[in-house]
């Protein structure tokens, strides 16, 4: 029997620690086959190239290993696997380790989390992993041994049990230093609390800088969302689905179906 597929990719680019740390805690479970951007992508959402080429090319990672980076965006690496560039098609697609939480309403905006919806979207069981490391990441790269062993055995998980349905994914968020455990979560709210910096350059022109400090406390009565669990130092372990659709509300609104005419 053939041994299990696995697709790695990331939004921190191909040279991140985070990247070398999940793909060696992974080899053991099977082939894994790595395209990743050549560059950050951090906050890239779904972001997709059409305006211009995408190109491939083949380097090595720090530890020797041969990879394949592209000019695109994460969701961009999955697609191009996808289509053709993977000698075959994923069993599992994993993204990460980013460097930073992602949460609550924020992961609409993570490069890491849109390449597991990619995955998601085919049909393609997918996890995306994210590593708490503060608000400054300073010379040395984060420890992220756990990280990419809570990855590992979560895969290994994935792979045998198949828990998850297509259109689904896995959002995996890791607290720093040891975990006091693991929580099956719900999306929390808000994380950062948005602020508007104002500067002007050197040449006088005003400029604006989007800012905003991370929550240093677990919000009160939401212990069950991701949120909660990763300030309290535990793991959260949170499904995502890519039907957005407000099912409570299009119930509500077919009741003026008859009533409404719009437009007419």
């Amino acid at each position: 029997m053939a041994k299990p597929f696995i697709l790695l990719t990331n939004d921190d680019g191909y040279l991140s620690s985070g990247l070398l740390a999940l793909r060696n805690a992974l080899v053991d479970l099977g082939e894994v086959w790595v395209l990743a951007p050549d560059r950050n992508w951090s906050a890239a959402s779904r972001t997709r190239i059409f305006h211009k080429p995408l190109r491939v090319s083949v380097v090595k990672l720090p530890g020797g290993e041969e990879v394949r980076i592209t000019n695109g965006s994460p969701s961009d690496c999955v697609s191009l696997a996808l289509l053709g560039l993977a000698p075959r098609r994923p069993d599992l697609v994993v993204a990460g380790i980013n460097a930073g939480a992602n949460l609550g309403r924020d992961v609409t905006l993570s490069g890491t989390v849109a390449a597991a919806m990619e995955a998601a979207e085919e049909g393609i069981p997918a996890i995306a992993v994210s590593l708490d490391v503060g608000e400054e990441l300073g010379e040395n790269p984060p420890d992220y041994s756990h990280a990419a062993r809570i990855a590992a055995q979560l895969a290994a998980f994935v792979l045998t049990d198949r828990p998850l349905k297509p259109g689904t994914l896995l959002n995996v968020n890791v607290p720093r230093g040891k975990p006091r455990g693991i929580r099956f979560t719900r999306l929390g709210s808000k994380l950062y609390r948005d602020e508007l910096v104002r500067g002007t350059d050197p040449r006088g022109r005003e400029y604006y800088w989007l800012s905003g400090e991370m929550l240093s406390e677990p919000p009160p009565g939401a212990e069950d969302t991701d949120i909660w669990a990763l300030l309290s130092g535990y793991v959260s372990i949170t499904p995502l689905q890519l039907d957005l659709t407000a099912y409570p509300v299009l119930e509500a609104l077919r009741n003026y179906q008859d009533t409404l005419n719009l437009g007419e």
